[in-house]
């Protein structure tokens, strides 16, 4: 990566590899032991190129693809997550989730997330993982549906689809 100063960045191949098992019902995966994210993502967060799925795992090449039923809960992760997300042209062009794509993109924009955001997990269990992002975004991904008790308060649905939901605090919390 050629340390801080440099501009270098690298694949986070390491949380894509932990993703993919923990999408399918290991979230408990989505924290190391030090409480922080998996990963180059919880390491160096500056320096991570997060993705769900690339060329080379992906597509045609299907050497190491993210579970094809899953894919947006990947996208609500990285998106919402420290790191550099990198979209997957055939998910955004291809797949169909152009649009759920395009709103987790904006709720990124619009509350300012950048690669060294900070993280707050506030749960990690096999069926559900829900974390807070700045103190502006929550995000839970899994197939359990009722996480609201540690949904702090003033914070409101912004997107959901099949097992993932982005909540955003609200001005009046604000």
């Amino acid at each position: 990566v050629g340390g801080a100063a440099s501009a270098g960045m690298v694949f986070d191949f390491t949380t894509k590899g932990i993703l993919n098992a923990a999408v399918e019902g290991e979230l408990w995966r989505l924290i190391d032991p030090q409480g922080k994210a998996p990963g180059v993502m919880g390491w160096w967060p500056a320096k991570a190129v997060t993705f769900v799925d690339n060329h080379d795992t992906g597509s045609t090449q299907a050497m190491w693809p993210f579970p094809s039923d899953k894919v947006m809960q990947g996208y609500a992760y990285i998106l919402t997550h420290p790191g550099t997300p990198c979209i997957f042209y055939d998910h955004f062009f291809n797949w169909g989730f152009k649009d759920e794509i395009a709103a987790l993109v904006a709720i990124r924009k619009r509350n300012g997330i950048t690669a060294t955001s900070a993280l707050k997990i506030l749960m990690h269990e096999g069926d559900a993982y829900v974390a807070e992002i700045d103190g502006k975004v929550v995000v839970k991904i899994g197939t359990r549906y009722d996480v609201g008790a540690v949904i702090p308060a003033g914070f409101a649905t912004s997107a959901h689809g099949k097992d993932y939901a982005v909540w955003e605090k609200t001005a009046a919390a604000a």
